[in-house]
């Protein structure tokens, strides 16, 4: 008990610093004394990969609820505390987002059964087709003009639509430039500290 507690302490400091990358696992084993079935399989939730939707549940109509975070392996989610560290990571993006003009209002995707897609960022149009793979949670959104890959993880409210932080820079300054709007350098600035870390967009119907 006396272990698993300081893992817990060095855990939640750790997430009040910086989420770093590492390697290997061991997740569940950490978390096993820390709580309910219910809190792990949460938090699992938020490595992507770990647990996906099919692309049937993919198929419909989304909206933004909220800033969005996943990490890529267990041990990272471990070491950066968990889901302490992944409210700190939404809590950075909010005003960022606020900035760019991003909100439940003029942001949505729509995923349509024959593998095309439309979608608003901060109310601009994009459209195209997609290829969803449902093992690994991987989107890759085709446009026109480029093409962004994503990763699909499941949320208690609906889903999770995630990028590489300098994904998600390109895509929002994309948008930012057709829209006029200057403001993307705040999103810019939070992208180098988030290494190991997905960022993106809650979701739902």
């Amino acid at each position: 008990m006396k272990k698993i507690v300081l893992v817990a302490v060095a855990a939640l400091t750790l997430a009040l610093t910086a989420c770093t990358t590492a390697g290997g696992s061991g997740l569940g084993s950490i978390l096993s004394g820390l709580g309910s079935q219910n809190t792990i399989n949460g938090l699992l939730n938020m490595v992507i990969g770990h647990v996906t939707i099919s692309q049937e549940e993919l198929i419909g109509s989304w909206a933004y609820s909220a800033p969005g975070c996943a990490f890529t392996s267990e041990n990272l989610l471990a070491k950066a505390g968990g889901s302490v560290a992944a409210e700190n990571v939404k809590a950075k993006l909010q005003p960022a987002y606020q900035a760019v003009g991003v909100s439940a209002s003029n942001t949505t995707f729509v995923f349509n059964r024959d593998n095309t897609f439309n979608a608003r960022i901060d109310g601009l149009p994009m459209s195209g087709t997609y290829t969803y793979e449902p093992t690994s949670g991987t989107l890759k959104l085709k446009m026109a003009l480029f093409s962004v890959t994503g990763y699909i993880t499941r949320t208690t409210s609906g889903l999770a639509l995630t990028f590489e932080s300098k994904r998600l820079l390109n895509l929002l300054q994309t948008v930012t430039a057709l829209s006029g709007n200057s403001t993307v350098k705040a999103v810019g600035d939070l992208s180098k500290q988030f290494d190991g870390v997905r960022v993106g967009f809650e979701l739902k119907k």
